[in-house]
């Protein structure tokens, strides 16, 4: 724990700047003790801003995709040495162990996750390209292509209070990812913890200047200087997001402006889940998890549990029992599962909420009841009771699908019909997140259809699957987080989804070899280079974008077509059967088989001798164009498309365009081979 009183600090400009006396004292969620203070800096953010750009985005611009993904390997690795560090401190937010490993490891494993996919999902280049080339000439002179650029701009994240760590990384990630700087602005009740991890980051000394930069207190009027290429992520409430659309920021000089806010998340129990079933101890676990995991405060948490009106009264039966079963208390305790609220102003605002909720609902479970947390003074700590409310009449309820309780709160709907039960989740006015337990995937196929244009996420539980689900409530780094309307309208993660929000789409025409300029990606119809030696004998450092081989022809016979499905087992009437064949509309006759096909102009273009090809991993993009006959002639030319280099490994992927041409000039297969290459010249290599 912090000494009493530390004055948080900002980073601005590679200098930790100290909050201004007085501030306001951050205490620990279960005892009431100081942690720190927290004061407005003085901040001139209109430089901070000019800094992240010119500096940061620069440094960050200037490295590939792959060179960013490293640095976000090694700055997961150097905050793993920290993380104990991170889960004493974690501990006065009021997160047991177990939540804070969802926010402190969940936020380092994004880190690890997107450095992963920046190497395999990523060119080991600057430019992404968007698609495939469009062709916009008959003579395929004139090309089109998508490509994706980092914006010149920075990125202000606006986190909230109840992920510190994570809320932090999982921005950063992606938009590092991309090339573009941050300036990130923690919850106030947190910032002690964020602003830990942050000086972490910085002692780290992986990213490059300007690339990072944190605000404790007040932005002030940062909004007033942010241009049309910088991105503003925030995490919130609906009220503040609505505030922010409106800044002449967003309003007028078009900042991107993405938002994650208020989420009335539903979990459906569908009604094939009968009381003995696995699906109905899964949904009932899952609603108390959710309702205990961070004390309730997760956006992503289930606010309303739809079961079948049948069930209703097994599932609030089960449902007490379980949450009876929570031990609430100091979160350093090892026998606590459930911690108390962030502060003491967040339970009065749960409370506030909790209130309202009861116009629909009564408490059946918890409340205002008096209290006893182990190890820790009911008054002096936040804590507030798991609370569970039964609505009877669905149909009519206003409160539940309007006021969103941010604490250990849920309230048990019924419903009569699937259609129902959609719809009591559907005027949540869209969620982050909606679960559905079934053993019945026609049920649960019906459910999602219905769901989907109101959820950014489903989760689909059955027993097959519920050992390696990793929950309702857990946003995933590999997957889209954000939800339509009430829920934001915003979009985070999602893999490289999440990257390419902060990167600008254009459209670029012309040339194949132009393209290939912009891209650094040979495109077809693009000028082909013809090295002194076969591709194949040139190593990965020096083989050019364009080297390419021009094989001699191959007749194709009807001892080649016999022999191979002898071979191969395949007697497909096309191939074997020349009566059949001829009724076929597509080949009127007796066709080759395609994979023998590929394997001849294997035969044609593959350099036999040892060198620094070291193997073929794969073919993507085959596409049969032609059929082939007997007596056909075919040739093969293969150009060096695109080059990855595997950095520390010795060797690079490299993506060859592969087209099978036929004697008349006709392409009858195109293709991309995949090899590894060695990067420099292998000894005894001939050659």
């Amino acid at each position: 724990m912090r000494d009493q009183n530390v004055l948080l600090e900002s980073f601005i400009q590679e200098r930790w700047l100290p909050g201004c006396e007085p501030g306001e004292i951050l205490r620990d969620a279960t005892s009431g003790a100081a942690v720190a203070e927290i004061g407005a800096s003085a901040i001139d953010f209109a430089a901070a801003l000019a800094y992240a750009r010119a500096v940061g985005g620069a440094a960050l611009r200037a490295l590939t995709f792959h060179e960013r993904a490293g640095l976000l390997k090694s700055l997961a690795k150097a905050l793993g040495a920290h993380k104990e560090e991170l889960y004493e401190l974690s501990y006065c937010t009021g997160a047991t162990k177990h939540d804070a490993w969802l926010d402190i490891d969940g936020g380092i494993s994004t880190l690890f996750v997107y450095a992963g996919k920046g190497v395999r999902e990523l060119p080991n280049g600057r430019v992404y390209i968007d698609g495939a080339t469009e062709a916009l000439s008959r003579s395929g002179r004139f090309l089109g292509q998508h490509i994706c650029v980092p914006l010149a701009g920075v990125a202000v994240h606006i986190n909230a209070f109840n992920f510190p760590v994570w809320g932090m990384l999982e921005k950063l990630a992606p938009c590092l990812l991309a090339g573009v700087p941050a300036v990130i602005k923690p919850a106030s009740s947190s910032a002690y913890l964020a602003e830990r991890i942050f000086r972490r980051i910085i002692g780290a000394g992986v990213l490059p200047a300007g690339a990072v930069q944190l605000i404790c207190g007040s932005v002030g009027n940062l909004f007033d200087h942010l241009q049309g290429q910088d991105v503003i992520s925030f995490t919130g409430s609906a009220a503040t997001a609505g505030l922010l659309r409106r800044h002449a920021a967003v309003a007028e000089r078009s900042v991107r402006f993405t938002a994650e806010t208020d989420s009335l998340n539903s979990s459906i129990l569908a009604e094939d889940a009968r009381p003995e079933s696995p699906e109905f101890e899964l949904f009932v676990a899952e609603v108390v998890r959710e309702m205990s995991v961070k004390a309730g405060q997760k956006c992503t948490a289930i606010r309303k549990a739809i079961v079948p009106a049948a069930l209703a009264a097994p599932v609030l039966e089960a449902l007490r029992a379980r949450l009876a079963l929570l031990v609430i208390g100091d979160p350093r305790l090892q026998a606590v599962n459930m911690g108390p609220l962030a502060s003491l102003a967040q339970r009065r605002e749960v409370r506030a909420q909790l209130e309202r909720l009861t116009a629909d609902g009564a408490v059946v479970f918890g409340g205002e009841l008096a209290l006893e947390p182990a190890g820790a003074d009911a008054e002096r700590g936040a804590f507030l009771a798991p609370t569970l409310l039964h609505c009877r009449d669905a149909g009519a309820a206003r409160a539940v699908h309007r006021v969103e309780a941010f604490g250990p709160v849920c309230t048990l709907l019924s419903y009569d019909s699937p259609d129902e039960a959609i719809e009591l989740a559907r005027r949540g006015g869209g969620s982050l997140v909606a679960s559905v337990f079934s053993a019945d995937d026609a049920t649960a196929a019906r459910l999602v259809a219905g769901l989907a244009p109101f959820h950014g996420r489903i989760l689909v539980v059955n027993a097959d699957c519920a050992a390696d689900s990793t929950g309702h409530g857990s946003p995933l780094p590999h997957l889209v987080h954000g939800g339509p309307g009430r829920a934001g309208g915003g979009e985070e993660l999602g893999g490289v989804r999440g990257v390419l929000h902060y990167m600008q789409r254009t459209a670029v025409q012309g040339t194949p070899d132009v393209l290939a300029a912009v891209t650094s990606r040979w495109v077809r119809g693009a000028r082909q280079r013809t090295p002194e030696r076969h591709p194949f004998r040139i190593p990965f450092g020096a083989l050019a974008i364009g080297d390419s081989f021009n094989s001699s022809e191959r007749e194709v016979t009807l001892d080649d077509i016999e022999r191979f499905a002898a071979l191969s087992g395949d007697h497909f009437y096309a191939h074997m059967d020349e009566v059949a064949a001829r009724r076929n509309p597509l080949f009127g006759g007796r066709v080759a088989h395609g994979y023998f096909l590929i394997a001849a102009a294997a035969g044609l273009f593959v350099e036999p001798e040892f060198g620094p090809v070291l193997a073929n991993y794969g073919i993507d993009a085959l596409r049969f164009l032609k059929p082939v006959k007997p007596g056909d002639r075919i040739r093969v030319r293969i150009s060096c498309k695109e080059k990855s280099l595997r950095v520390g490994t010795g060797y690079g992927e490299v993506r060859w365009d592969a087209e099978i041409i036929n004697q008349d000039g006709a392409v009858v297969a195109g293709y991309d081979v995949l090899t590894m290459v060695s990067e420099r010249a292998i000894p005894d290599q001939v050659a």
